[in-house]
């Protein structure tokens, strides 16, 4: 018997199964929600409607994954881990619907999970069955840990890790910190970098394709929109448009690159802000990629090609041992450094759950060394950005601080002398760009510029 939410027509599983074959990779194979769910996109014939509705199911199940297993706990008398995978999954789904969103019936919730699970797990469907129904009917009375116990409070409520709660709620506080935890669990807007100069001319054709689209507040050339796919937009190919978020294009505005420059950008997959740069730098300047993977080389190239750069080099390399003569020198130089992402949760939600205390400290660790071998090849005057997308002290203040004071030729140069006026506020005490979720309605990125005396 069909769900009841078929009377339209439409397979009220068709959705469903795409996200849970999504969550299954995400957590079997610690694969990344978007790219995962993209990939499952394009091989599903599934609607505008349909696609939206997998969408925000992968990313609010994900995103939520903490809050919806401590009421699973509850609900079912067994911690989820100790489920099987697939029954696991479903029972997220479920709960997300009932328990999360606002405007699924919970009778159609219930029977759908109920008709997935006899598709993935069919000794199981009557386990889900209880515990969903059991849900609905308790959802409004479900407990919370007790707010005596701020971190573990939050961390519940919010579906947040403790450690990372923790360390939050030293840096901002309990007011602010409920700011960021909630601002992590909204969807990130959907953002467009036009070409140089041709914003309005981007807005202009998306309104012709009944796309809703506005500038961006602080970069010059983004334009927010509302669609699902972007890449299937009319002008992608032409490469009239790239996706890339406003933090990130802010970054690359921050090296300031000046036509006819020489640029090096030594960990620049998937690209986005190394075609950014060697469309400003323009025919007579020159930039030179590398990332350490061969298929992150790949992306940016076919990136490349598709926006019709040519002045862009791209190679493969650790950025720690850069194939580069040692007298090479370049104007400007980008260490967007591999970091934990904690800034961009609402975009990458499975972040929050594949990281830990060790991971942060590791990777200081690589963006120092990182950071000291890029230095080698900064021309004298010239300029060099360190960025990562991290809320993390140990990896920005804590890495630039003893590279600062290793290098005494570097010099803080104030990055709002190199962003356009309404992106000033977005600059701290100490001249860094530091753009916060719950504060601007952006990705959390630290950036921060630096002269060659």
């Amino acid at each position: 018997m069909p769900p009841p939410d078929a009377a339209d027509g439409r397979d009220p599983l068709a959705a469903r199964a795409v996200a849970l074959a999504v969550l299954r990779r995400v957590e079997r194979d610690r694969a990344y929600a978007d790219v995962a769910l993209d990939a499952a996109l394009a091989n599903s014939a599934l609607d505008t409607r349909d696609r939206g509705l997998a969408t925000r199911l992968v990313y609010g199940t994900v995103a939520w994954q903490g809050l919806l297993d401590w009421h699973l706990a509850h609900l079912a008398g067994r911690a989820p881990e100790t489920l099987d995978l697939a029954v696991r999954l479903v029972l997220r789904l479920g709960c997300y619907q009932l328990l999360v969103l606002d405007r699924i019936p919970a009778h159609a919730a219930v029977a759908t999970s109920v008709e997935l699970a006899k598709r993935v797990a069919p000794a199981a469907a009557g386990l889900v069955n209880a515990v969903l129904r059991r849900a609905a009917r308790e959802r409004a009375t479900l407990p919370l840990p007790d707010a005596a116990d701020p971190v573990r409070h939050l961390a519940v409520a919010f579906s947040h890790p403790e450690w990372l709660v923790a360390r939050w709620l030293e840096l901002f506080g309990v007011a602010e910190t409920r700011l960021l935890l909630a601002a992590d669990n909204e969807a990130a807007p959907t953002v467009l970098r036009a070409r140089p100069g041709e914003r309005d001319r981007l807005i202009a054709d998306l309104a012709a394709q009944g796309i809703v689209a506005e500038p961006s507040r602080y970069a010059p050339d983004a334009v927010e929109i509302d669609a699902v796919a972007p890449h299937a937009l009319a002008g992608y190919g032409l490469g009239a448009f790239t996706v890339q978020s406003e933090a990130s294009q802010l970054v690359a505005l921050l090296l300031d690159p000046q036509p006819g420059t020489r640029v090096l950008d030594v960990c620049a997959a998937p690209g986005g802000k190394a075609t950014y740069v060697a469309e400003l730098v323009g025919s007579r300047g020159l930039v030179v990629a590398f990332d350490r993977r061969r298929r992150g080389a790949a992306a940016i190239a076919t990136g490349a090609r598709r926006l019709g750069i040519m002045r862009l080099a791209v190679g493969t390399a650790d950025a720690r041992r850069l194939p580069l003569a040692v007298h090479e020198r370049f104007d400007r130089i980008l260490v967007d450094a591999p970091c934990s992402g904690l800034g961009t949760l609402r975009a990458h939600p499975e972040v929050r759950w594949s990281r830990g205390p060790a991971d942060v400290l590791r990777l200081a660790a690589l963006q120092a060394e990182i950071l000291h071998a890029a230095t080698a090849h900064l021309a004298p005057g010239g300029a060099l950005v360190y960025a990562t997308c991290t809320l993390s002290a140990a990896e920005n203040e804590g890495v630039v601080e003893p590279w600062l004071a290793a290098h005494p030729e570097l010099e803080r140069d104030h990055a709002a002398a190199h962003l356009a006026p309404a992106a000033a506020a977005l600059v701290d005490a100490s001249g860094a760009l530091r753009t916060l979720p719950h504060r601007h309605r952006l990705d959390g990125f630290y950036a921060l510029r630096v002269r060659r005396r």
